[in-house]
């Protein structure tokens, strides 16, 4: 935890050439302010009042130069100027403002669409007479850094998801804050807006030891890009000043991030040190691990690439970002499906509230933190677990086929599952196997898998020979 006494010692010298951000005020003849940027919105353009037809271009950011102190800057100018301002640093960056101009702040429009800050101020960089110039990582005081980990708002104000799963619509449209872990960061989606503008989406899984799955969606690039950079399981978020909003299409509640949010990850809490711990424990015992969640918020009609097995093999491993999954299509041969084996090996049982395999069921969950997550009872699930190597001319993958989607390939449910003779599995093997099939797959590294790849099976229908073919030539020719 950080000590106010201690933090002002170790960085009185390093700032006694700036002005504290505390110490700002209007009447100041050009001061100099250094700190770490702890939020950041997209560049915008707005029609220039004083010259009809063109565009003038701004953005903000937050920086902050101790536990107590941050402030809101709005910078104005030139495309040009704005745009290369903007890309020249990121969140977690030092800079170091020359000349801003220091105003009261209108505390109504100002937090409206800001962060709330705790002073009177705020920082207005003009590209006439402010300079804004980037800090190297060897130039930044770890003084500075650790303000990376410390919330901008009371530590203790903030709603569980449990909390916000509780109250339910009447949270609607109110600005909270949040304490999460990070359980699944979604691909970027790019979009196309009426009026020809770009932009982007991002969805991420969020979850605590009250709720094992919550989303939080954003639309501006820069938290977008923030977020690429999370864990999964590793990472736990103190978010301030989100918007929550009753989503009518999912009968449930989301989190929106807006220009007034700001993130600290790892915050230096008791209560975020604790989550992490369990966070951590998940990613041990694979709880959360479902093969419900591969299929989830994938839309199979979006996967239009076929690769072949190689190909699979070579893409995963040579992407320059290993977290992101390859989702494909594969044409290939059923080689191994181990349907006649032991029911114990092929049927598993997974704990209703926190989805941690139970190796006995007449004993229930037993995962060290899932009695801790609720008293709501839960139940053990039974669900298909299967083994499935697909081969092709190029190689041969072995993958998961489980759930859902066990059920739907073998048009056979658990219960259906339990009560089949040997000679009926073994019949209903070797309709699958040696049989050309059209599968999907979410392709993704994981250490622990054969050859170091976990593929999921998204769904595995009966190929159509002619587009078998066609895909074979096509392939063929390259």
């Amino acid at each position: 935890m950080w000590n106010r006494s201690c933090w002002r010692m170790a960085s009185s010298t390093f700032r006694q050439a700036f002005v504290n951000i505390s110490d700002l005020h209007p009447n100041l003849s050009r001061p100099s302010i250094m700190g770490i940027v702890i939020g950041k919105t997209d560049v915008k353009g707005f029609p220039d009042r004083k010259n009809f037809g063109c565009e003038r271009y701004t953005f903000s950011f937050t920086i902050r130069d101790s536990p107590s102190a941050f402030i809101n800057a709005s910078c104005w100018g030139r495309e040009e100027y704005i745009k290369s301002l903007s890309e020249s640093f990121r969140v977690g960056d030092c800079v170091m403002i020359e000349n801003p101009l220091v105003q009261t702040k209108d505390l109504e429009k100002e937090e409206k669409f800001n962060p709330s800050t705790p002073g009177c101020y705020k920082l207005l960089i003009s590209e006439v007479h402010s300079v804004v110039k980037i800090c190297s990582k060897r130039d930044t005081d770890d003084s500075l850094l650790s303000l990376l980990h410390i919330p901008t708002q009371c530590p203790h104000d903030y709603y569980s998801l449990e909390d916000i799963v509780a109250n339910g619509q009447s949270l609607n449209k109110e600005v909270i804050n949040i304490l999460a872990a990070v359980r699944q960061v979604g691909d970027i989606k790019s979009f196309t807006t009426s009026d020809k503008r770009a932009g982007q989406r991002c969805e991420i899984k969020l979850f605590d030891n009250s709720v094992d799955s919550f989303s939080m969606i954003w639309w501006d690039n820069e938290s977008i890009q923030l977020a690429q950079s999370w864990t999964p399981r590793e990472t736990v978020l103190f978010a301030s000043e989100v918007r929550i909003n009753y989503d009518s299409f999912r009968n449930s509640m989301i989190a929106t991030v807006v220009s007034k949010t700001i993130f600290t990850p790892n915050p230096d809490i008791p209560q975020a040190h604790d989550l992490l711990n369990y966070a951590r424990e998940c990613a041990v015992n694979e709880a959360f691990v479902e093969a419900s969640e591969e299929t989830e918020s994938v839309n199979l009609e979006t996967i239009k690439d076929v690769y072949t097995v190689q190909q699979i093999m070579d893409t995963v491993s040579l992407a320059a970002d290993k977290r992101n999954p390859l989702y494909c299509i594969v044409f290939a041969f059923i080689s191994l499906l181990n349907v006649d084996e032991n029911v114990n090996k092929i049927v598993r049982t997974r704990c209703s509230r926190c989805h941690y395999f139970i190796k006995d069921p007449s004993e229930g969950c037993n995962y060290a933190f899932c009695n801790e997550m609720s008293l709501d009872p839960k139940s053990a699930l039974p669900s298909l677990d299967l083994l499935m190597d697909i081969s092709d001319h190029t190689g041969t993958l072995s993958c998961n086929l489980s759930d859902k989607v066990a059920e739907d390939t073998l048009s056979c449910t658990v219960d259906g599952f339990f009560n089949l003779t040997e000679d009926q599995k073994t019949s209903l093997k070797w309709n699958f196997v040696l049989e050309r099939f059209k599968i999907y797959v979410k392709v993704s590294l994981s250490p622990k898998a054969k050859n170091g790849l976990r593929v999921n099976v998204l769904s595995c229908k009966r190929a159509d020979p002619a587009e078998a073919m066609k895909y074979m030539l096509k392939k063929g020719n390259h």
